[in-house]
């Protein structure tokens, strides 16, 4: 099993385009096909980054069918629009 962590760190006042971004990625959930779990959070906090996505998946082919799948392409391209700032860790559990 493969976790996926993803953080970002948006552009100033792009709290709307932020929202529909995360919206976005929550409706893969159950969609694509791959996901078989999924957390997205804001950071409560003013420091560091903005937001998270800790999601879950069988392997490492299934973790890179959901990357290139294009539902999953179409919501990324708008958060390419408004970070400043992408991390990520994908561990084996």
């Amino acid at each position: 099993m493969i976790k996926h962590v993803v953080m970002w760190k948006f552009l100033p006042g792009k709290e709307t385009e932020m929202k529909e971004f995360l919206d976005g990625l929550r409706g893969l959930y159950g969609v694509i096909p791959q996901i078989q779990s999924q957390e997205i959070g804001v950071n409560c906090l003013p420091d560091g980054y903005d937001a998270v996505l800790i999601s879950t998946f069988a392997s490492k082919e299934a973790l890179d069918a959901y990357k290139t799948d294009p539902r999953h392409v179409k919501v990324s391209a708008l958060c390419k629009a408004i970070r400043t700032q992408r991390a990520a860790v994908d561990f084996e559990v």
